[in-house]
């Protein structure tokens, strides 16, 4: 059976740090781009960071660059998400996801897969930043 599980998330105060983590099983995690999404109360999901199988090639949206970063362990089958310089606009629920294209890699240098892509979804962790 398939689980993907966020932890890590809670309170922060603005230009705290927080380090977000999601553990897999179930599929063979090493094949499978990992993406992490967000959704903030009111406004839709959105793609934030993606990386893919061998972490070669990682994506950032604008609003995260410089101050997120993404990694992963397939040994251990987890992804991370170092949140570090942290804003009140990055309250928000973290997802997960776990999408598998061989083909997908190629598009990381400009711009993560679409979240109707991803085959797998966690179900998030709460992230709120409020001093």
């Amino acid at each position: 059976q398939v689980h993907l599980v966020e932890s890590g998330g809670g309170l922060v105060q603005p230009g705290g740090s927080l380090r977000l983590s999601c553990a897999a099983s179930g599929f063979r995690f090493d094949y499978y781009i990992i993406g992490w999404f967000r959704q903030a109360p009111g406004k839709e999901r959105e793609g934030i960071s993606c990386i893919g199988r061998d972490a070669g090639s990682t994506y950032y949206k604008d609003s995260v660059k410089d101050r997120f970063t993404i990694s992963r362990d397939n040994a251990k089958d987890t992804v991370s998400l170092q949140m570090n310089s942290v804003k009140s606009e990055d309250t928000a629920v973290y997802f997960c996801a776990a999408l598998l294209d061989p083909l997908a890699v190629r598009r990381l240098a400009t711009d993560c897969p679409r979240g109707d892509e991803y085959q797998y979804w966690g179900q998030g962790t709460q992230v709120t930043v409020s001093s």
